[in-house]
């Protein structure tokens, strides 16, 4: 039987080997761009990169992720007490007090959410919930683009108002 993990801290108690990083750093920014285009911003407090048992970049002491628009116009942010980006996939999942916020301020609240860098799609698994104008909406489960602004809540549950369409008849 095998298994996978990726918690730095979890590998250190199964294997009992102390896995050092090949880079540490505190205090840092990072800029993402495609076709010389700002895209991602994300600021942390301390990362840890290793290469074994793969290559993953830790950020123990939290994360925040500003995505950007092509006129470099903040479109939401992501902030967690911690993340791990698997370097190889790259895809994140951030953990512990989880927030993504749009710039309609809707708010997502979760424990767990993944980042897929390479389709743009943010998602979770877990318990969530979503404040808006006029609705808090919980579920279980959630996917959605990078900026926050078309999702799906899964077992949805809570107050949902529903807006008339104006492109459909009366019936």
């Amino acid at each position: 039987m095998m298994s996978c993990e990726n918690d730095i801290e979890q590998v250190k108690l199964v294997t009992g080997n102390v896995v050092e990083p090949i880079e540490s750093a505190k205090g840092l920014e990072i800029l993402y761009s495609d076709s010389g285009k700002v895209k991602v911003r994300i600021s942390a407090g301390e990362m840890n990169r290793y290469l074994q048992p793969k290559p993953i970049t830790e950020m123990p002491k939290g994360v925040k992720i500003d995505f950007f628009d092509d006129n470099l116009k903040v479109t939401s942010t992501l902030t967690s007490d911690y993340a791990l980006r698997d370097d190889f996939n790259k895809n994140m999942e951030a953990k512990k007090n989880v927030e993504v916020v749009n710039v309609k301020g809707e708010k997502l609240m979760t424990e767990y959410l993944k980042w897929d860098e390479k389709t743009g799609l943010i998602s979770s698994p877990e318990f969530v919930k979503i404040i808006t104008a006029d609705e808090i909406i919980y579920g279980n489960g959630f996917e959605s683009n990078q900026d926050f602004s078309r999702y799906k809540i899964f077992n949805i549950k809570g107050i949902i108002n529903l807006k008339k369409n104006e492109n459909t008849e009366n019936t």
